[in-house]
């Protein structure tokens, strides 16, 4: 598989962004990724920045890029 070059925080971040429920925000999100232990809120916050300077997000939804990326780490999970 290609390598993206995002880390694999941000690609779970994305699969996320990828899988949310209606209703649940970035915010929540983050939250829940922190509670997890994956990273803290405030590293979350700082990879979510950095994804929309990337052009992964906008406005809390995934860009085009963005869900090519998170449909990337979907599939690279599920082996």
């Amino acid at each position: 598989m290609e390598s993206s070059g995002l880390d694999l925080n941000e690609r779970v971040f994305l699969l996320g962004v990828l899988t949310q429920k209606e209703g649940e925000t970035i915010r929540d999100l983050i939250l829940a990724l922190a509670n997890t232990g994956m990273f803290t809120p405030k590293e979350g916050k700082r990879i979510r920045k950095e994804l929309e300077a990337g052009g992964y997000l906008l406005e809390g939804k995934l860009t085009v890029k963005g869900m090519i990326e998170a449909k990337r780490a979907e599939e690279e999970f599920k082996l």
